[in-house]
């Protein structure tokens, strides 16, 4: 697939393809229809083998969400770059779900290359959770390899990694295999009520879309002095772009997937912004990341996306998406609508992080594909393009954006290897600066 495929790929999305994602599940009297091979399928009480690739804190989280969704789920398989990470996830899911984690000795992988030999190990399923860096690279090989996966978001952290993630979500459905995304909010069913409503025109015509995610400061780690300069990193790696994205692209990516949403998936036409860092000093513990970036997306009809994210103490906390059209507003956490047609959902939401994994093995063993992958790219992308305006300082189009060269990946993937970006001599990283720093 050439760049100017992966940015049409991107531009190409309606409401009807939402609704029929949504619905696979649900439509599973289609599966006659469908040619599924007997690899990407299983009966209903036969033990599905799961992997679990990053053993941090999302990932333990997300293989008790994997192992909720279904009774004859098992883990049988653990990969991490860290042996100390993996063994502490270890001991905890044996405590959490002690019938069905079956992970010996031999199917515990640490390294960089761990990912390739637990899908190697015979798992049916892999559950990505590493740093947002990683997941083109194991994604690729997942589907590759004919697994069904649980990617965690984001999906890439720049936009050759996005296009990488774009080609390999075309490789899945050629395969009949699912990918599920950690967009989470796409799951609850508050809030897929409420977007059901939005869609169908309960606000009308959008006119404005607010997105805030402004919440305290987050985790840091001190180098020890026995570490390398990656290891470091990767142990801190929320703090470094080349890891996570930045925060408006690791977290705020959760508000700027409803705006998508509420956009029936199409990309905007440019954005610009501003951003910076004002608590984060100069302290190496906080990396190479921003504290705070605005961003205006401006779409082709007109709707603008005014999207604001700030981690910093001390500060209001909001976390909110506020959505104003010709006929009322929404407040999609709060599942309320007012307006014309005043509706408010008082059903249960349910634990959408269970409710993910329900959907992805609930269409394994019904042999009805169900596949995340563009939804998640193009939310991945428009975080990265908020990213690009706010690091330049520049106005830049969304084609711009998915066809840019910058790649963050190091020369080389070993405890030994140097980060994409190293320390000075006073020890403190290079940041971006607005204006200065140019968009490649």
């Amino acid at each position: 697939m050439s760049k100017r495929d992966d940015a049409k790929t991107l531009s190409r999305s309606s409401r009807r393809e939402f609704l029929k994602s949504s619905s696979a599940i649900a439509a599973g009297a289609l599966a006659g229809g469908l040619a599924i091979g007997r690899s990407a399928h299983a009966a209903g009480d036969e033990v599905l083998k799961v992997g679990l690739v990053g053993c941090g804190g999302r990932g333990t989280g997300a293989a008790v969400n994997a192992l909720n969704a279904d009774k004859n789920n098992k883990l049988t398989a653990m990969a991490d770059a860290f042996d100390d990470r993996l063994k502490g996830s270890l001991t905890q899911l044996k405590k959490a779900k002690p019938d069905q984690v079956a992970v010996d000795d031999d199917h515990c992988f640490v390294g960089f290359d761990a990912y390739q030999k637990l899908i190697e190990s015979g798992v049916d399923v892999v559950i990505l959770a590493t740093t947002p860096h990683f997941r083109p690279i194991h994604l690729k090989a997942c589907i590759d390899a004919g697994k069904h996966v649980f990617a965690e978001k984001p999906v890439a952290v720049d936009a050759p990694g996005v296009r990488s993630v774009l080609a390999t979500t075309e490789e899945a459905k050629r395969k009949n295999l699912s990918i599920v995304s950690g967009l989470c909010w796409r799951y609850h069913n508050g809030v897929r009520e409420t977007m059901k409503r939005v869609l169908d025109g309960a606000i009308g015509d959008i006119l404005s879309i607010q997105e805030t995610y402004n919440t305290g400061a987050l985790w840091t780690r001190d180098h020890k002095p026995e570490q390398t300069e990656m290891e470091y990193q990767m142990r801190n790696w929320y703090n470094f772009t080349w890891l996570s994205g930045d925060h408006n692209v690791e977290q705020h990516i959760h508000s700027l997937d409803k705006a998508a949403w509420a956009m029936h998936d199409e990309p905007p036409v440019r954005a610009w912004g501003l951003g910076g860092r004002q608590a984060r000093n100069r302290d190496p513990k906080y990396g190479n990341i921003f504290d705070h970036h605005a961003v205006v997306y401006e779409y082709a009809n007109g709707v603008r996306v005014h999207s604001y994210c700030r981690q910093q103490k001390g500060c209001a906390n909001d976390v909110t998406d506020k959505f104003v059209g010709t006929k009322g507003r929404a407040d999609i956490l709060r599942f309320h609508i007012e307006g014309e047609n005043e509706w408010r959902f008082r059903g249960e939401g349910g634990n959408m992080l269970d409710l993910e994994h329900q959907a992805l093995f609930a269409a394994i063993r019904s042999g009805v594909p169900i596949n995340n992958g563009l939804y998640m790219a193009r939310s991945t992308m428009l975080a990265i393009l908020g990213r690009m305006v706010t690091y330049t300082g520049q106005a830049i189009t969304w084609d711009q954006a998915i066809n840019s060269k910058e790649d963050l990946s190091p020369k080389s993937y070993s405890f030994d290897a140097d980060p994409p970006i190293m320390p000075d001599a006073d020890g403190n990283y290079p940041i971006a600066i607005p204006g200065v720093t140019k968009f490649v």
